[in-house]
């Protein structure tokens, strides 16, 4: 499923249009994305958890070359799926 079959999907199920459906999804999006960036938590219950997490600067190696790089440190978004969504998706 895509942005757009999504879309199409809460529409008919919320009896909207796809533009107001469209709009409620980017809304949500972007609230999602900017507490996140601001390293806060989005807990939905029955879903998931969006989060961040510090990964820490490393040595790594070019697989090609087998130079020795350096990676950078970095804060990467995280999801944690809920209970309820692991044994739905398990059920199937």
């Amino acid at each position: 499923m895509n942005k757009q079959e999504l879309i199409k999907k809460v529409a008919e199920d919320a009896g909207l249009t796809q533009k107001q459906a469209g709009a409620a999804l980017e809304s949500t999006l972007a609230a999602i994305k900017a507490a996140v960036a601001d390293g806060d938590k989005v807990q939905l219950i029955g879903f998931g958890t969006f989060d961040s997490k510090k990964r820490e600067a490393r040595q790594g190696r070019n697989p090609r070359t087998g130079e020795t790089v350096k990676i950078e440190a970095a804060v990467l978004p995280v999801f944690k799926a809920g209970k309820a969504f692991e044994e739905i998706v398990n059920k199937k």
